[in-house]
């Protein structure tokens, strides 16, 4: 994906020569969901204390539907918007729905997640996956290219992020729902205070949406303790400690 380019003000511009490969040449409004694959595995991992199961491996079928009722509630609620900004509503431009999960590929794991990134795409997610050759090339800048891509061209009805990663996302969402696009941030709420106390931002947990956990998530939250008391498992066990030990 092209990086884009910044303007003399320090905003980000996006590159509109870009192709749409994603989403063909349609030019309805979006509603957009990006899925920050990367954070969101590292958060749901601290949550479960390691890797996830069957069980609690996220179902995106079911984030598919809730994106589909999303973008029908939006479209029934808001003027429709196009990317030459009149929000005048016009018949046939009903806002779409686009999702697509954003993901590093480490080296050797190409065979193990092909099966995970042709099931996302059977379910009508996009997938842009980039090879994770250094700690410098994550897709941060990637997601927030897209958004401005989509934002400047065909116009956002709607963004929906899932990540918790505030320092990455924070002020470019904040911006786009000052625009009057409502903006909602969807992961766990015990890693996304900045979401939850944005005054411009709604929070959606992961867990709230049916269907996309087939089995509840083993939450503990040091604020809402049982009486009785409860077991909090380690994220590793003690003997990690002897792989970083000095010979």
């Amino acid at each position: 994906m092209s990086p884009g380019s910044y303007a003399e003000d320090g905003q980000r511009t996006p590159d509109t020569s870009v192709a749409h490969a994603i989403s063909g040449a349609s030019q309805e409004a979006r509603v957009l969901l990006i899925w920050d694959a990367p954070n969101l595995d590292m958060g749901l991992g601290s949550i479960l204390g390691g890797r996830p199961t069957a069980a609690h491996r996220p179902r995106f079928d079911a984030l598919g539907r809730w994106l589909l009722a999303r973008t029908a509630d939006i479209s029934a609620t808001t003027p429709r918007v196009t990317a030459d900004g009149d929000n005048r509503p016009k018949s046939g431009l009903s806002p779409v729905p686009e999702a697509t999960v954003f993901t590093n590929i480490a080296p050797g794991t190409a065979e193990v997640v092909r099966p995970w990134v042709e099931a996302l795409r059977n379910v009508g997610f996009a997938v842009f996956a980039k090879p994770k050759v250094d700690e410098d090339s994550d897709v941060d800048s990637d997601m927030l290219d897209h958004i401005e891509l989509r934002r400047h061209t065909v116009g956002l009805a709607g963004l929906i992020v899932a990540s918790a990663d505030g320092q990455a996302f924070r002020e470019l969402l904040e911006d786009v729902a000052a625009d009057g696009v409502p903006v909602q941030v969807l992961g766990f709420r015990e890693h996304a205070a900045w979401a939850l106390t944005s005054e411009s931002l709604e929070f959606v947990d992961l867990e709230d949406i049916p269907g996309v956990f087939r089995e509840p998530l083993p939450r503990i939250s040091l604020d809402s303790l049982p009486e009785e008391g409860a077991w909090l498992a380690p994220f590793r066990p003690l003997t990690a400690l002897l792989s970083g030990r000095q010979n």
